[in-house]
């Protein structure tokens, strides 16, 4: 059974006393601000230490959003009408929060007349990803192509399925817009339906519940899926909510959308068409887009292209493509490029359902990585990169979300598997390509010799004996407008023989976005020195100039009025070595304004705990089978979150009652990819005992904030005397 505490605490899922559940949406989300979530637990900020008594009860922690062994927080999506309706703001889950605002982009995706949506459908949903502080796991499936995509949906058979935080920061990091799903099925949904569907009050409601979700959790719209039949009274009302329903989403939610799947018709027949034609224009019309069934034909491209009431709408129809090739379709599988092929010559956008295949159909699941990445480049030739266009600074270490270890400078923090697409940074070009005369050149994710995270990108090929010109590998494709002075940091290992720098590319800030190769000037950054005055904010990087092999190279770029567009890593062999294989492991990259390169004043504020429950477990000792006290408590502090990478959580003994005890060491607790983290099965020294929780910010400067700064609690526990 659980221990829980009585302490200076309220429930977590208690109201805020400034808030009121009600039908309005709220106001507008802007999306460089993170979103609300619940307000920490009041604490007396003029005492240090907060006090818990161990008391013999049940953990309070709502199920829905906690694990009820360990109590660690999960994703979940909504099962019944009735629990919509009733959803509120107080009784939302905040560490499904997501934190990441929608990152810009070029083209912006209102602009792009041929889009590429994602369908994230895997084996019911909700798996390894529904734990938001990550989790240990041996083969996770994650997604890594994000500059190949638009649109992210997460896709399960809840009636109203939530995206897990993880995968909305991951998107939102690479300007991907990331949609839930509101769907109705079968008998159960046809019953939903029309109660929600008999009159405007009603399927206001709904609606209204779908925006406060949204706007809640950080998300940018719906994917609306009825798949049941309609009554005539509902089928009229059916396009009147869509209409309501992106509206309230434009209103309230920037860069939102709502799209429909092509399941009813307007006669309420549950009858998929393959093609948007007379049939559910109706429902095309009033909302932002239309996701077709999967059993088309070039014949349904070629009179969907010709249908006089697209036109102007063409980039908003989503020609389905079910990866898993059920029924009578074109392609899927590893040839889902000719579904992709047909649908771009008709210039329409594509609709990639259940890209997962390549990891629920292939049982070794060490391989994945390698499927995944020959899926996407058979796919390559029909998609679109999109460029990351937000200012400095821009860091990369290639991190995919998992990882063998958890790395820092070169050395591992954590040494087990784990999974986090939080943790995820903006990934790269990944490619294989031919260089001629038997070369070859290629880019791919490595979770074995990592600087930073959990994995770096190996660039690896052969240059052919007739090259004498260094060989340039595209890492980035961006849209990042350069300051007069900036500061380049690269992190790389190269094989013996071999050497490395940087290449960028630029543009004049003038030029319009939608420019060729032929219009871009390459130039290189200029070392910097030993000694040079810039170094010396980077002690960490400079103590040892060669850490386990790792090259930290520091260059210095000064130019007016420029945008960069490509980030390449230039690579020389010595003549000798010409016709072998050369490896280059780039661990990060940072472009830093050389203005902003100083240590933030900011410090960490209010850090408090609160829903503390205890537990106990059996000990980790090999001397001892005896249980141990395990703490677990949820941490909330204040800081600015667009000056940090991520959190470290400490903690540590103090001296207790009897001072032949020292305090002891900092111990990592684990990484927060926002101001709330929740301990979870921390095995401490038994009651009555003091320990102190430590939360350091580590900001995406690179630079390191002094102890003075971080934010500290000291928490006491004693047991219950009425025992």
């Amino acid at each position: 059974m659980a221990l829980a505490v009585d302490g200076k605490k309220n429930p977590l899922r208690r109201k805020r006393e400034d808030e009121v559940d009600s039908g309005d949406v709220g106001v507008k989300r802007d999306k460089t601000e993170p979103s609300r979530v619940e307000s920490c637990l009041d604490q007396p900020m003029d005492s240090d230490s907060v006090h818990e008594v161990i008391k013999d009860i049940p953990s309070q922690l709502p199920a829905k959003h906690y694990d009820g062994d360990t109590t660690e927080p999960i994703s979940s999506g909504l099962q019944m009408l009735d629990e919509l309706l009733s959803w509120k703001l107080s009784e939302g889950n905040p560490f499904n929060v997501a934190v990441v605002p929608l990152a810009s982009r070029e083209p912006p995706l209102a602009s792009c007349p041929r889009r590429t949506l994602v369908s994230h459908d895997m084996m019911g949903g909700y798996l390894d990803d529904r734990f938001v502080q990550g989790t240990s796991s041996d083969s996770p499936y994650t997604f890594y192509h994000w500059q190949y995509i638009d649109i992210f949906n997460y896709f399960s058979h809840n009636l109203v399925t939530i995206p897990p935080a993880v995968w909305t920061n991951a998107a939102h990091k690479h300007g991907v817009t990331v949609i839930g799903t509101f769907i109705t099925e079968w008998t159960d949904g046809a019953t939903t339906c029309e109660f929600f569907l008999k009159d405007e009050e009603s399927y206001r409601a709904v609606a209204d519940k779908l925006v406060q979700i949204s706007h809640f959790y950080g998300f940018d719209g719906w994917l609306i899926n009825i798949e049941n039949s309609l009554s005539e009274a509902a089928v009229k009302n059916t396009p009147l909510f869509l209409r309501y329903l992106t509206d309230q989403m434009h209103e309230r939610v920037s860069g939102s959308m709502v799209l429909w799947y092509d399941s009813v018709i307007q006669n309420g027949q549950l009858k998929w068409q393959n093609e948007l034609n007379e049939s559910n224009r109706m429902f095309f019309d009033a909302c932002d887009g239309f996701f077709t069934n999967y059993n088309w034909t070039e014949q349904s491209l070629e009179l969907m292209r010709d249908y006089s009431e697209i036109q102007g709408r063409i980039a908003d129809v989503y020609v389905g493509v079910d990866v898993f090739a059920r029924g009578d379709v074109v392609g899927g599988k590893f040839e889902t490029n000719k579904s992709l092929e047909l649908i771009r010559k008709h210039n329409f956008s594509a609709a990639i359902f259940a890209p997962g295949w390549v990891y629920e159909t292939h049982d070794d699941k060490t391989e994945f990585c390698k499927n995944q990445d020959k899926f996407w480049a058979l796919l390559s030739d029909y998609l679109y990169i999109h460029r990351p266009a937000s200012s400095l600074p821009f860091i990369s270490s290639f991190c995919q979300g998992f990882g063998k270890a958890v790395y820092c400078r070169g050395k591992p923090e954590t040494k087990r598997r784990w999974f986090n697409l939080s943790a995820q940074e903006v990934q790269p070009l990944y490619y294989h390509t031919e260089l001629g005369g038997q070369g070859w050149l290629r880019s791919r994710g490595c979770p074995e010799d990592v600087w930073s995270g959990g994995s770096s990108l190996l660039l690896e090929g052969l240059v052919p004996v007739s090259e004498t010109s260094p060989v340039c590998a595209k890492i980035f494709s961006l849209h990042v407008p350069l300051p007069s002075k900036t500061l380049l940091i690269l992190i790389y290992k190269v094989s013996a023989g071999t050497t490395a720098s940087v290449e960028l590319k630029t543009t004049d800030a003038n030029t319009h976005m939608d420019i060729t190769d032929d219009n871009l000037t390459s130039v290189s950054p200029t070392l910097l020195p030993e000694g040079h005055p810039l170094l010396s904010h980077f002690p960490q990087l400079c103590e040892n100039s060669d850490p386990d092999g790792w090259t930290v190279r520091f260059g210095q770029l000064e130019l007016d009025s420029c945008v960069l567009r490509e980030v390449s890593v230039r690579i020389q062999q010595n003549e000798e070595l010409r016709g072998t294989p050369f490896i280059c492991r780039v661990g990060e990259i940072m472009l830093l304004d050389v203005a902003s390169v100083q240590v933030p004043s900011e410090q960490v504020q209010g850090l408090c705990i609160y829903d503390v429950v205890w537990l106990r477990g059996a000990s980790n000792s090999l001397d001892s089978s005896s249980p141990r006290l395990l703490l677990n408590a949820t941490l909330r502090w204040q800081y600015p979150a667009e000056l940090v990478h991520y959190f470290r959580v400490y903690w540590r003994r103090l001296r207790g009652p009897d001072p032949r005890i020292p305090s002891g060491q900092l111990l990592l607790v684990g990484r927060a990819y926002s101001n709330l983290f929740r301990v979870t099965e921390l095995a401490v020294p038994e009651a009555p005992g003091l320990l102190e929780l430590v939360v350091e910010p580590v900001i995406k400067k690179g630079l390191s904030v002094p102890e003075s700064h971080w934010g500290r609690r000291s928490l006491s526990y004693s047991e219950d005397v009425k025992k």
